[in-house]
């Protein structure tokens, strides 16, 4: 009997689930990049480039026994995956993990470590010549960004703008006054209500002067700038219809199993799936979890029963730096903030590269 399941996206959900499921079934993972991405760690990685390294790991030491395919997804059905190479992947099981994307230097815009990494050591040269920097989006990206900037080059001008009036909404109060308070610390220009009438007149991450003016007639001069907003589901592959209906936004309906809707043998983790949750690396390795075990029940001959239901809730850690930032976590009252020396410890110091390093295996 067949067992074969053909995981597409080697993510932060995608990875979980293959290294779950490789001691129950043969795993395939698809994947076009070489190796895994912590894009937790890209901005450190920016502003850092000699530490740069620790957020990519190989994908071969994640797996001892199943396969990876260095391939891209065209399209997927009941009963496997269709490479971009025309390759097919036949599968008993297929989990859609290809996650989505977003604007460079939060996410690499290449799918290759060599390549990624060059890309950094240029943006960082850029932004080591500039004096001001501008962020558009206040965003946890942003607010990140922001801080790694400001860790680094404590000189430097660095503005954020955002056309919101609220900084991070669904933040309890005194979390989003504590990292209102940490930002004027730092001395981070926080413009909260500013929408640009034009936008910047020089590409991201390449300096060269420039003048933006705002919706209230404000100008803003700097030497470099960052988009930090732009989510973008990638489901390109899923296009065709063949397997499933996408929303408006190019998400995929699951059930409360993740199981794609209408499909029992296909399942769905992280910001692909239309889970009614902010997309964010924690929830899409909660959702690995979830399949993981759903899939081992069907492998065994027995009936799934674990469900997953999203917290009303964000739950979410920002550091700002290596020690500063602030957050909020579930408690069975509801949220509570995360003290700083919390958010330090569990995110801030390392970007959770000590976890991957035990995930990935001695040799990572």
């Amino acid at each position: 009997m067949s067992r074969t399941v053909a995981v597409v996206g080697g993510g932060y959900g995608g990875a979980a689930v293959a290294k779950a499921l490789e001691s129950e079934a043969d795993v395939v993972l698809i994947d076009p990049r070489d190796a895994f991405v912590n894009a937790a760690a890209s901005l450190r990685a920016l502003t850092r480039p000699d530490w740069a390294a620790n957020m990519f790991f190989p994908f071969e030491t994640l797996l001892t026994r199943g396969k990876v395919i260095r391939d891209r997804a065209a399209s997927v059905d009941g009963g496997g995956v269709t490479l971009a190479s025309g390759e097919r992947v036949a599968a008993d099981y297929v989990v859609l993990a290809t996650g989505s994307s977003y604007p460079y230097p939060a996410k690499p815009a290449s799918d290759s470590v060599s390549e990624a990494l060059a890309d950094l050591r240029r943006t960082h040269k850029e932004l080591s010549g500039a004096e001001k920097v501008l962020i558009l989006g206040a965003g946890p990206v942003g607010l990140e960004l922001a801080a790694e900037i400001r860790e680094v080059w404590p000189d430097k001008q660095v503005t954020i703008t955002d056309p919101s009036d609220e900084l991070l909404p669904g933040l309890r109060t005194d979390v989003a006054e504590d990292l209102r308070a940490q930002l004027e610390a730092l001395n981070i220009g926080l413009r909260l209500g500013i929408a640009l009438t034009t936008p910047p007149g020089t590409e991201p991450g390449v300096a060269g002067a420039f003048t933006v003016t705002t919706s209230g007639g404000e100008k803003i001069t700097a030497d470099i700038w960052f988009r930090a907003h732009g989510t973008r589901t990638n489901s390109d592959y899923l296009a065709d219809g063949r397997l499933t209906t996408r929303t408006p936004r190019g998400q995929v309906p699951v059930t409360e199993f993740l199981n794609v809707e209408g499909h029992e043998n296909i399942y769905a983790v992280g910001d692909i799936t239309d889970v009614p949750e902010a997309k964010m690396a924690g929830y899409a390795m909660r959702h690995a979890e979830v399949v993981a075990k759903n899939i081992t029940a069907r492998l065994k001959g027995e009936q799934p029963t674990t469900t997953y239901r999203p917290l009303p809730f964000p739950v979410i850690l920002i550091p700002l730096g290596t020690k500063g930032g602030a957050g909020q976590l579930p408690s069975p009252d509801g949220p509570v903030a995360a003290s700083t020396a919390m958010v330090s410890e569990r995110k801030g110091a390392d970007l959770f590269t000590g976890r991957f390093r035990a995930q990935f295996g001695p040799t990572a």
